[in-house]
Order: C-alpha cells, then sequence, then structure tokens
C-alpha cells in the first residue's frame, strides 16, 4: 500500500497484502527512553486484528480497520468499508496525531507523565 504523503514523524513499519504498520517518530520512543510498548503505532488491516498471535484470513467482504495503540491497553480503532478509505482513515489520523489535534491524553486511565510530555513536545499538543 502506498501513502504518498505520510504525516512528519511517521514511518511505513511493516507492510503486507492486507496488513500495513506505522510508527510515530521510532527514533524517539526506541525502546531506550521508553519501553517497547509505548512506541505510538497504527495498523491498519483487513478484517478486526486479533490477539491471538499467527495468521488468519478474513472474510473476503471483511471490512478495514485503522487501530491506534499507544500501549497495548491503550488503543483506538476506526472501521473503514474499502481499503482506500482505510489509507485515507491512516493519512488523516496520522496527520491529526503528528499535528497535536489528536486527544490522546483521554485515552490513558494512568498517564505516563514523561512519554506524554515528550508526546506533546513533538506533537505541539495543548493540554490547556
Amino acid at each position: 500500500m502506498e501513502f504518498p504523503e505520510l504525516a512528519d514523524g511517521w514511518e511505513i513499519w511493516h507492510t503486507e497484502r492486507q496488513k500495513v504498520v506505522l510508527t510515530y517518530r521510532p527514533d524517539v520512543f526506541d525502546t531506550t527512553a521508553y519501553p517497547a510498548p509505548c512506541l505510538p503505532t497504527l495498523y491498519l488491516t483487513k478484517g478486526q486484528r486479533g490477539r491471538r498471535p499467527g495468521p488468519h484470513s478474513p472474510p473476503p467482504d471483511a471490512p478495514w480497520y485503522v487501530t491506534l495503540y499507544l500501549e497495548p491497553e491503550v488503543s483506538e480503532s476506526w472501521k473503514y468499508d474499502s481499503r482506500e478509505e482505510a489509507q485515507d482513515g491512516v493519512q488523516s489520523r496520522a496527520e491529526a496525531f503528528a499535528s497535536g489535534e489528536y486527544p490522546y491524553h483521554d485515552l490513558y486511565q494512568v498517564p505516563r507523565p514523561e512519554y506524554l510530555a515528550k508526546l506533546d513536545e513533538l506533537t505541539g499538543h495543548n493540554t490547556e
């Protein structure tokens, strides 16, 4: 899958026919300064992403999903009818995140202050 204008800070980490993984600033959230699960990640998948490891084959009419993970238990998903709509969804979600417009603070029950402060610095997110 192609992303002609990927938002600043986002990189394609992995791509398959029915799955693309994008990461935000892997140079910063590199498992040294922050735990590995803190790497902001966008998944674009045909069918809902399962928790079980291993391949799975969604039915041909399965919808596409875009899921933003900030940590394993901190995520949000959006459903799309087509791959093209999901690709546009990835673009818009990545842009909103990178520009500080995405309200990621709202997803945390137990925030990591240093991690959120770094995200705020990189994205220009204003919590006031």
